[in-house]
């Protein structure tokens, strides 16, 4: 609490702070002009301002490559020379003294004496105006850093990248080594993770689980009858509950005991339905896994028919007013 009534006071002593006569003596010892640390601070202010505005201007081109690493690199530079900045000030340009015992605020003349420390700090410092103006700039585009990732939190901003998928018409499906898949090769109880050939892997909307069932386990919702040819079936590797990997497929030992055929995300144990497109069976999943139609090429290689059934990926709050766009 004396702490809190201190701040007040010092702030109220800078706008209401009254001219020095020359003949009063000073509480803190006069410091000498530096004017070289003054440039190093306006220096260091204006590469955090830099670095501060390279943030949304990264972030608002997909294009560029590694771009997680260059937001992390540009806030984090941001912040660095903000932090070097305040520390040239505090050394260099910040006047101290020390003074036994606590400053009381109890007597008038006292909480004058405060004011006027604050005051006499200040003397060494030139420019205090551009200095001012110079952490105003690095302040601002720090802030703007750090409110940047809100475009990627509701529908009212621009998030059409959250919605683009690789996956159009005739994309192949490959594996890992970019060996197409063939229809003949997918078994029944098998799990396989599948791509789009000629695609960017680390996209959200890019990795596949396959699985396959007997034509007559299906019970795909209307619409959906030739999305599965030979009961073949693809969803996205996507959890719709917090956006991890599923890894896990649940197949039936014994048939009348055990449960039916599931994908599962092990993170958090969300439980879709294979054979019924994708419906939640178990966990806290608020939505299907998107389902993406298939179709079988003369050459008998797995093809995309079209788009996912839904939006790919963790269910934010505007998620379900939008579809997957190729």
């Amino acid at each position: 609490m004396r702490w809190l009534i201190a701040l007040v006071v010092l702030v109220l002593g800078r706008l209401r702070r009254r001219p020095r006569l020359d003949s009063e003596e000073r509480i803190v010892p006069p410091g000498t002009r530096d004017r070289h640390a003054e440039n190093v601070v306006l220096g260091l202010f204006g590469c955090a301002t830099l670095c501060g505005g390279a943030v949304p201007a990264i972030y608002a081109f997909d294009s560029i490559p590694n771009q997680t690493q260059f937001l992390g690199l540009a806030l984090g530079l941001a912040f660095a020379f903000v932090s070097a900045a305040c520390i040239v000030i505090s050394k260099r340009l910040v006047v101290t003294e020390e003074i036994e015992g606590e400053y009381g605020l109890s007597h008038p003349d006292e909480q004058e004496d405060v004011k006027r420390i604050v005051d006499e700090s200040g003397d060494r410092l030139t420019r205090k105006r551009l200095l001012v103006l110079a952490g105003a700039g690095a302040g601002t585009a720090l802030g703007a850093a750090l409110i940047t990732p809100v475009a990627s939190l509701g529908p009212v901003l621009d998030v059409s990248s959250l919605y683009r998928t690789p996956w159009r018409r005739g994309v192949r499906l490959v594996d890992e080594g970019g060996r197409a898949f063939l229809a003949d090769d997918i078994e029944e109880d098998t799990f396989y993770t599948a791509y789009p050939e000629h695609a960017d892997r680390e996209q959200m909307g890019a990795p596949l689980v396959v699985v396959r069932l007997k034509p007559e386990q299906l019970q795909l919702p209307d619409g959906r009858r030739h999305w599965a040819p030979d009961g073949i079936l693809a969803y996205s590797k996507i959890c719709t509950h917090a956006g991890c990997a599923i890894a896990l497929y649940r197949k039936p030992t014994f048939t009348p005991v055990e449960p039916k055929p599931a994908l599962v995300c092990p993170c958090h144990y969300s439980t879709f339905d294979v054979a019924n497109g994708g419906d939640v069976l178990f966990g806290p999943a608020g939505r299907p896994l998107p389902q993406l139609p298939l179709t079988i090429d003369s050459s008998g290689e797995l093809r995309a028919a079209g788009n996912f059934s839904g939006p790919v990926g963790p269910s934010w709050w505007g998620v379900r007013r939008h579809g997957p766009r190729s």
